[in-house]
């Protein structure tokens, strides 16, 4: 009589919003610490932002060009050369050699490589347009850490994308009942959206108690913009994954998926953020 062999029960993985809290957790005080670092160590946060850049534009050529890896890399670093470039230049003549080296590369790139012409058109436009939208919108999360206080800015525009993020998953979740914009992302709903735009313009008005140059109705303005601009980079993001035909820009973040994924919200904040604080403001 054979007995059956016991297998050993098997473990028993995080669960989805376990692994989230366990990936991000972990980075909290070393980003926070980057974000009020002075010197010596000023260095490290458009660092740590131009890191991110790569990956950001890496992941998003590869949802166009899986099997290229020169073409992904090609990306990321016009990318970062572009974000350098606006963080750390003040003259529009070098913003303009940078845009030259886009727009040369993603010709000798068309016209030299023997790849399909059938979707040339697609190609070029995702080696126009990853630069300017990974490398120009997260160069701003780096640009608003200058605005006084240091660093506060940056938690303020970090506290628009992701708290009016997270209020419109839930309010969304709860109450919502009215499709946003159910073509794109069809579990969203204008009840989610109107709660991520109030969480927006609350946690504006609590960091105005920190922030001398922002009063009330600057917050108020601010937060609106702020949420609404995380909102369309969320849905603008949502856009191009699908038009891909991939879940998630990537897999470098465990339970989040790529830094693009959880960058989209911000990739917009950002620049709205910078805006209002250098035109409104003055910084």
């Amino acid at each position: 009589m054979n007995d059956a062999i016991e297998q050993p029960p098997m473990k028993k993985g995080l669960s989805g919003t376990a692994l989230r809290v366990a990936t991000v957790v972990p980075l909290i005080p070393i980003i926070i610490w980057m974000m009020f670092a002075g010197p010596p160590w000023h260095w490290l946060w458009p660092t740590f932002i131009l890191a991110a850049v790569a990956i950001g534009a890496y992941e998003l050529m590869g949802m166009h060009a899986p099997s290229s890896r020169g073409l992904r890399s090609w990306g990321s670093m016009t990318a970062v050369l572009f974000a350098y470039t606006l963080i750390f230049t003040t003259t529009a003549s070098a913003v303009y050699g940078a845009v030259l080296v886009i727009i040369l590369g993603a010709m000798a790139w068309t016209l030299l490589q023997d790849d399909p012409l059938d979707d040339a058109s697609v190609r070029v436009g995702w080696l126009l347009g990853t630069p300017v939208y990974v490398g120009g919108t997260l160069a701003a999360v780096a640009l608003v850490r200058d605005f006084d206080p240091t660093g506060a800015w940056v938690l303020l525009t970090m506290v628009l994308a992701w708290g009016s993020d997270t209020a419109a998953y839930f309010v969304g979740r709860k109450f919502g009942k009215t499709k946003l914009a159910p073509r794109i992302s069809p579990k969203k709903t204008l009840e989610g959206s109107a709660g991520g735009l109030g969480a927006a313009v609350v946690g504006a008005l609590i960091m105005s108690l920190f922030l001398p140059g922002l009063g009330p109705i600057d917050a108020i303005a601010l937060g609106i913009l702020g949420g609404a601009a995380g909102q369309a980079g969320d849905l603008f993001m949502s856009v191009l994954k699908r038009s891909s035909g991939v879940k998630d820009s990537g897999g470098i973040l465990p339970g989040h998926g790529g830094i693009l994924d959880r960058a989209d919200a911000l990739a917009f904040t950002a620049p709205a953020t910078w805006a209002y604080g250098h035109f409104i403001v003055g910084f």
